[in-house]
């Protein structure tokens, strides 16, 4: 393979708390890359186009070549805060069908629309079909597998590329993207808690223990 068409992508050992404060937090980086590579070549067994191609080494991945859409996707399977206040649910109560929200950058209002993407030349019509046709698979490829562990995948966000005309997965599925929790009501995992080193590496280790069982 010609390495000249690689992307790799690093995942450092380190993290922000609050926002700002660079912590080192041993073996994060590691950690991630199992996680995202490991769903990645599990989503392959699915056919589901994916633009990873190997883990390059303990904290790295290897991807092709692609132009990255500037939005990501939201599947949601629970109710969040947002749509919980907004519908006067309980955060966390099962949707009857799965929530797709578009994300323009990271900001609290980056949530758009469909017709935001193709009013402003973001995304073709058919290449926004195709890739809400990936984010339900995967969806329920990801839900069903958590679901096998014991434990309920809450939302998940989807990004994708363009190589060659194709669209593809990206990165990222690190515990920051994944949102994933017990089944059980008196477990202390949070995957919504990220101000602290401490939080994001016990959540990390739970998802890292799930995959590698």
């Amino acid at each position: 393979m010609n390495e000249q068409n690689h992307l790799i992508v690093e995942y450092p050992d380190f993290v922000e708390e609050n926002g700002h404060k660079k912590v080192k937090c041993k073996n994060l980086g590691e950690k991630f890359a199992y996680i995202n590579s490991f769903i990645f070549d599990y989503l392959k067994e699915y056919h589901i186009p994916v633009g990873f191609i190997r883990q390059q080494n303990k904290n790295s991945l290897s991807f092709h070549k692609y132009h990255k859409f500037p939005f990501s996707v939201k599947v949601l399977n629970t109710a969040d805060k947002r749509i919980a206040r907004i519908f006067s649910v309980k955060e966390h109560v099962p949707l009857n069908i799965p929530i797709f929200e578009y994300h323009y950058g990271t900001s609290r209002d980056s949530c758009i629309s469909e017709n935001h993407l193709i009013s402003f030349d973001v995304c073709s019509n058919e290449d926004l079909r195709v890739i809400n046709r990936i984010c339900s698979k995967i969806n329920a490829v990801l839900k069903s597998f958590f679901e096998r562990r014991g434990a309920v995948l809450i939302e998940t966000s989807c990004y994708f590329g363009k190589s060659d005309d194709k669209i593809l997965l990206v990165d990222d599925f690190t515990p920051k993207s994944m949102k994933v929790i017990p089944l059980s009501d008196n477990s202390s995992v949070d995957p919504f808690k990220f101000s602290t080193a401490a939080e994001i590496k016990k959540y990390t280790d739970y998802l890292h223990n799930l995959m590698s069982a």
